[in-house]
């Protein structure tokens, strides 16, 4: 069982232990609510604080650069003039990221490189100079601000190089012999690695690797052909390029070695005395052939009758013979004769007589007959021409008239037919028929009886 309490005693316990909870816990309420606004405070502070602190106005730029020129990096920092305001000195440093080396420390250059240099504006733009920048310079660098903890901003400097060919692993010109296999190599470098053709420099299809389908370029530091012929010869070029100007070149040339080879378009010609003719032949030959004509017992072609022309074109070569006036003694066959160190050929052409054209002329003679009809007997009537003025002219014809011998009789006479009837001649004739017919009236009326 509990023992026994009085009233009065009971009541007078739980005061005082009231009051020993007020001392103990009142006071440390008390602190706890000045923590908390000492808190407050500070908060507001240190909110006040960051809006006075440096800060990066933008970021820094990637600089891509051509090797050799010169390179500019930008830092933007603003409130970098509030340490006064903190009692805080700020200031702005360029830091190689890779090496982790410092540049510069504000407005001085800790590096003993000469090429770097530090320039500023205001306290708010910081910018770092490379000059002549090489390719060593490529990477990150660094802007930072020596806060608490340290803010900073990094920027990507690219260096980059044209292309350019390494003439050590490049192939040089070539002379080889027709039918053996052929490899150029053309090595080049740069950054970013150059992109390597080849094509040739006349601008012909080249044919490669064995391959019967032409291409005007081929891709790559290597062009291999296969079974080398004639038809490879010419200039080559390697060309390499990475997008950074400016693009180069490297010509190589490739000779092919090959014996003299002829043709002829005509092997027979043919000339008339007195004509002008040219003898024609064509050659192709490397290394370059010595070209002649000769006659058909084999002497050399030197007169000044003849005129020999030669045309060179690469490996081929156009011959021609020319002969002035052509004789009887001319008349033959002829030789074309091509040479190298490799080999010689020749080739035939014959010239034979022709005739001469014909150079007779054409003439038009204009004969007229004169048709004489007769009634009755002609006896001893006949023509003949002679210049009397009783003669009856007939158009453009000559003029005829007709006379009786003695003792003929008076049979009646058609008057001849001198050429087609023409108005002049028929209005004569008319007048003169008249003249007749009044001529045997008047004798009729004369010798009627009385």
């Amino acid at each position: 069982m509990w023992p026994h309490r009085s009233p009065g005693r009971s009541w007078r316990t739980s005061f005082v232990l009231i009051f020993i909870v007020q001392l103990i816990f009142i006071p440390l309420l008390a602190t706890g609510r000045r923590a908390r606004n000492v808190e407050t405070v500070k908060s507001v502070e240190e909110f006040n604080n960051e809006a006075l602190m440096p800060r990066f106005a933008e970021p820094i730029q990637n600089v891509t650069v051509t090797i050799g020129r010169d390179a500019l990096l930008a830092c933007v920092v603003d409130n970098l003039r509030n340490y006064k305001a903190l009692r805080v000195l700020w200031q702005v440093a360029w830091v190689r990221v890779d090496t982790q080396t410092i540049l510069s420390i504000h407005h001085n250059v800790i590096t003993q490189n000469p090429r770097i240099s530090l320039s500023y504006n205001d306290h708010r733009s910081w910018y770092l100079h490379i000059k002549n920048v090489q390719e060593a310079d490529r990477g990150w660098y660094m802007c930072q601000v020596n806060t608490d903890p340290m803010r900073s901003r990094k920027g990507y400097l690219q260096v980059v190089v044209p292309p350019s060919i390494v003439d050590k692993e490049t192939s040089t010109d070539l002379v080889v012999r027709e039918t053996v296999n052929v490899t150029l190599t053309c090595k080049a470098v740069g950054y970013p690695e150059p992109y390597v053709m080849w094509r040739r420099e006349d601008g012909d299809d080249i044919f490669y690797n064995g391959e019967n389908v032409p291409v005007n370029v081929v891709d790559g530091e290597v062009l291999h052909i296969t079974k080398v012929s004639r038809l490879h010869m010419g200039a080559y070029l390697c060309i390499a390029s990475n997008g950074v100007p400016p693009s180069i070149s490297k010509r190589v040339e490739l000779r092919v070695q090959f014996p003299p080879m002829l043709s002829i378009p005509n092997q027979l010609e043919g000339a008339y005395i007195g004509q002008d003719v040219s003898l024609e032949c064509h050659t192709e030959a490397y290394p370059t052939s010595i070209n002649y004509w000769t006659t058909e017992s084999g002497d050399m072609i030197v007169s000044d009758k003849y005129e020999a022309v030669s045309v060179d074109n690469g490996y081929n070569k156009y011959m021609m013979l020319k002969i002035r006036s052509v004789s009887s003694t001319d008349f033959g066959s002829y030789q074309c004769v091509a040479k190298n160190s490799l080999g010689e050929t020749d080739g035939l052409i014959k010239l034979d007589e022709i005739p001469a054209p014909s150079t007779t002329t054409t003439s038009t003679v204009i004969t007229t007959t004169t048709n004489v009809k007769k009634k009755g007997r002609l006896n001893n009537k006949q023509w003949r021409d002679r210049p009397s003025d009783n003669l009856v002219p007939q158009g453009d014809h000559g003029t005829s008239e007709w006379r009786e011998t003695a003792g003929d009789d008076d049979d009646g006479y058609t008057l001849p037919s001198l050429g087609p009837p023409r108005d002049g001649g028929d209005s004569l004739m008319r007048k003169s028929s008249i003249f007749d017919v009044m001529l045997v009236i008047c004798l009729a009326i004369t010798l009627q009886p009385r």
